[in-house]
């Protein structure tokens, strides 16, 4: 029986917030690449974002309501392309609400053993005026979050401090104060 035991895959149910953007296909293959082990389970979540519904003209709603539709199939077909070409089993969840606590709610429904996130990389101004769903993730999660964060900025925060000489290497434009890099 010993032997049964020491060849039982361990399981992982693994929460990726998707959406279309450059960021969440970071985070997606930062997980592929680093992190994926054999028997994970992904759950793969989408919150879409209704605000433009919410402010459309009567006359406009359900145009946009199908849009938004044609883009989840597509993201959903993208999306299980992939994990289906890597040998990885799971499923896409459509979740509705505010993007963190929607992930979190997703979570902890499936039982997940962690979450994984990409950011956008917002300074500390913007993300106090427009929120972060990753730092709402890494707040309030009961299971471990990873937060992957492309680093495309490096090159240019190089840059502007050889053109523009009031800052020295040590010091960071006001946009990113607070940053960890």
């Amino acid at each position: 029986m010993a032997m049964m035991d020491s060849l039982a895959v361990e399981r992982r149910i693994v929460v990726i917030a998707v959406d279309d953007s450059d960021h969440s296909e970071f985070a997606f293959n930062f997980y592929l690449t680093e992190i994926k082990k054999n028997g994970d389970i992904l759950i793969l979540v989408y919150v879409p974002e209704y605000h433009k519904v919410v402010q459309a003209h009567p006359g406009t709603v359900s145009q946009l309501i199908k849009e938004e539709e044609q883009h989840t199939c597509k993201l959903v077909k993208r999306y299980s392309d992939r994990m289906q070409a890597v040998g990885l089993t799971g499923k896409m969840k459509q979740m509705s609400g505010k993007p963190g606590e929607a992930i979190i709610e997703a979570a902890i429904e499936e039982n997940a053993d962690m979450i994984v996130v990409g950011t956008r990389g917002l300074g500390k101004v913007k993300r106090t005026f427009l929120g972060s769903v990753s730092d709402y993730c890494v707040h309030h999660s009961p299971v471990p979050v990873l937060v992957c964060k492309r680093d495309h900025h490096k090159h240019d925060k190089h840059h502007k401090h050889h053109k523009n000489d009031e800052h020295t290497d040590d010091e960071q434009p006001d946009d990113n104060i607070g940053d960890i890099h």
